[in-house]
């Protein structure tokens, strides 16, 4: 596998870069650790055109599967060089799906489920949604969010592990930090070792948050790089050992770690509500993402959102427009959200085996959307269905 270890030492050597300069890593999890502290580049031209060589060399050896991530790797350094690429050409060469986007219809189809999903459990929609939800579930010091989500994560694991069929171990390292990012809850690591920050400065800490995240990171992505790494060890793999969140397999990553509460606690109100909410809100940020990227104006965007979620405040649809639009790692990486809940969901509704083949298979490698597709065919375009 030279090709494939060439790839990944220029990735690793990025990412050293990268890190070397304090700017955003590019490795979210390394599923192969390399022997030695990789030398980094002296310039992102420098990776640029090494990438670009490798992207040539994996057509001349027909290497499909290192080709698309090094389509998406060359798409978001060209992006952090300053390069604006047309967003369609962005999300389908990162994520690996046309940002089709959602009709209204269903997007109001979908906003219908979720109104009916919290009134099972006694939630008005109004612009106070999202404080009744929060106290739909007993609230926890942030001192005891890792405490709880570390015993949550105990009490389902073995229940995930049959329905995914992996035996593969996993070290999870619970750490609290606060920084002023989007997001409540990020996982990396290496090998069979994870790390779980928790952002006390945007999380919630309800114990459903506990245990919907416990689903989501831990058994979700950890349990699952950790299986990549296992199969990896065993089995010579064509697909490259390094994930990144601007590669075309987080539409999946993100799916199925949004959904999986809901797989696990089927029964349960209070998660299929959460569960049914998020996939609402998602399909509203995609449309914004979108729009924002499409030459729509702010305002057009903000009224948008408003008059769909009302609880969303003018900060945090302000939030998510720059994010959307200016920010280049998160203009790729924030549409796998809607573009994998979206999917997951369908799935789940769909019934029958194809949830239990595509579960096994999401633990044994990175699938693609084309690749989740190929395992569904029947199933919903990925991205939108516009």
């Amino acid at each position: 596998m030279h090709l494939r270890d060439a790839v990944e030492e220029t990735v690793r050597r990025w990412d050293a870069l990268e890190r070397s300069r304090g700017e955003p890593p590019v490795i979210d999890f390394d599923c192969a650790l390399p022997g030695q502290t990789p030398r980094p580049f002296e310039s992102r031209f420098a990776v640029l055109d090494a990438l670009s060589r490798l992207r040539i060399e994996t057509d001349a050896q027909h290497q499909p599967a290192l080709s698309v991530h090094l389509d998406a790797h060359i798409a978001y350094l060209r992006a952090l060089l300053g390069e604006q690429l047309p967003f369609d050409a962005y999300i389908t060469l990162t994520q690996g799906c046309l940002p089709r986007g959602w009709t209204q219809d269903y997007v109001n189809y979908r906003a219908s489920i979720a109104q009916d999903a919290l009134g099972s459990v006694g939630v008005s929609w109004d612009e106070h949604t999202w404080r009744n939800i929060q106290a739909l579930s007993e609230q926890l010091p942030a001192a005891d969010v890792g405490a709880a989500i570390a015993e949550y994560a105990g009490k389902y694991e073995s229940s995930i592990r049959r329905l995914v069929e992996t035996d593969a171990d996993f070290n999870l390292i619970i750490e609290d930090v606060e920084v002023d990012a989007y997001w409540s809850y990020w996982l990396d690591g290496a090998g069979y070792d994870t790390r779980l920050r928790i952002n006390k400065s945007r999380a919630s800490f309800s114990r459903v948050d506990a245990y919907r995240f416990a689903l989501h990171e831990v058994l979700g992505h950890a349990l699952q790089y950790s299986s990549f790494t296992a199969q990896a060890e065993v089995n010579t793999v064509e697909w490259s050992r390094i994930l990144a969140v601007h590669c075309p397999h987080q539409v999946l990553f993100e799916g199925l770690a949004q959904v999986l509460p809901w797989i696990a606690s089927p029964d349960d109100g209070i998660v299929i509500a959460r569960t049914r909410v998020d996939h609402f809100m998602n399909l509203v940020r995609g449309q914004i993402h979108t729009l924002i990227n499409s030459g729509a104006t702010v305002v057009d965007c903000r009224d948008l959102a408003r008059r769909q979620v009302p609880w969303w405040t003018d900060e945090e649809i302000a939030r998510e427009l720059y994010d959307r639009s200016r920010n280049p790692q998160f203009r790729s990486y924030l549409w796998s959200y809607p573009a994998g809940i979206d999917w997951f969901v369908r799935l789940v509704e769909a019934g029958g085996t194809m949830l239990a083949e595509v579960l096994r298979e999401a633990y044994k490698r990175p699938l693609t959307p084309r690749e989740l597709h190929e395992l569904w065919p029947a199933g919903p375009v990925i991205g939108g269905n516009q």
